[in-house]
This record gives structure tokens, C-alpha cells and sequence, in this order.
């Protein structure tokens, strides 16, 4: 498990669309998973600690945004046969066991990933209604553990800003988590 954090964004760059394939067995596009006022789009995994230390507040966070008209989509981008942690099985177990309120795809050629230039798990990238990249960071200030609760919500007041104004927060932090783990 290597760490690493993600490069700055291009913000203003259209998002790359895709089609993918939902642990509910549907095909879904970018455009399937837009809301009114925007998209999250968040690249994770079963299998990584920083998933997993804040898997409960993505679940909170993309309740919250659902109430302002922005909606979000999960991409599991490993090599699933070298981490089977990460199966479409598994991915299905994990997304029914916490009833996922997003559509949690599998990204099987890593194209979508590379086509986001996305390097980590968790990592987090805002798309405002005209499809525009706007924010590419981190949920909040946790790690491995959880920041403390009363910590800003960086995901949150980013994609509010969004939904009001379509652009981007100017100062974004870097996501850091495990390395997509990339097919040889």
C-alpha cells in the first residue's frame, strides 16, 4: 500500500464521461449520474484503510448533497484479481450491506481513472452542472483516523458553492490515500 496525494486539478476541464457497469447490474454514464446542481465523483475501494476510516461520512456527506440538487457516484479502480478485497462481488456485499445512496461502478479497465487522472483511494473530484471539473480534494482533514467531528467538511462547503455558483472553492487540499493499484 503505497501513499500517495493527488496532483492539483485542471479545474474548468470537462469531466470525462464514461459507462460503467453498477453493482446493481445497469450500465451508467456520467450524465445518468449528474444531479440538477452537480456531481461528486469519488474514486475508492473495499479494501483501503483510508476508505474505510471515512466510509461512514462519504455515506453522510452524499445524503447531505442529495438535499441540495448534487448527487454522487462511487468508481472502484483496482485490479480486482490482484485484490479480490475489491471483486465486483464484494463490491456488490459492501454497497447492499450499507445501502450506497450513489451508484457504486466498476471501472474494470481503469480507463475512467486514468481518463480522471485519479492516483488514490479515496479521492474526490466536484463537477458542477455544466459538467465542469471544479474541485478535486479531499472529504475532510482524516487520515487513517478520523479528524476530529467538528473539522470543516471540505467536500461539502465545496460542492455547496458549486451548486450556487458553479465554480470551485480557490484553495483545495489535496486527497491522500493508497494508490490505485494498477493492472501489469
Amino acid at each position: 500500500m503505497a501513499l500517495v496525494e493527488t496532483p492539483a486539478a485542471v479545474l474548468g476541464k470537462h469531466a470525462a464521461d464514461f459507462t460503467l457497469l453498477g453493482v446493481d447490474g445497469q450500465q451508467w454514464t456520467l450524465a445518468q449520474c449528474m444531479g440538477s446542481k452537480g456531481l461528486v465523483v469519488i474514486f475508492m475501494c473495499n479494501h483501503c484503510p483510508y476508505v474505510q476510516a471515512i466510509h461512514q461520512r462519504i455515506l453522510r456527506d452524499a445524503h447531505d448533497l442529495l438535499a441540495i440538487g448534487v448527487k454522487s457516484v462511487a468508481i472502484m479502480p483496482n485490479d480486482a484479481h490482484a485484490y479480490p478485497q475489491d471483486s465486483f462481488a464484494n463490491m456488490q456485499r459492501i454497497a447492499q450491506e450499507h445501502q450506497y445512496p450513489f451508484p457504486y461502478l466498476y471501472d474494470e479497465t481503469q480507463a475512467v481513472a486514468k481518463a480522471y487522472d485519479a492516483v488514490c483511494t479515496p479521492e474526490f473530484f466536484g463537477i458542477n452542472a455544466a459538467f465542469l471539473v471544479q474541485y478535486r480534494g479531499r472529504l475532510d482533514a482524516s487520515r487513517k483516523e478520523l479528524a476530529p467531528e467538528n473539522s470543516p467538511r471540505e467536500l461539502v462547503e465545496a460542492m455547496q458553492l458549486i451548486a450556487e455558483t458553479g465554480q470551485g472553492p480557490v484553495q483545495q487540499l489535496a486527497s491522500i490515500g493508497c494508490s490505485i493499484k494498477w493492472r501489469t
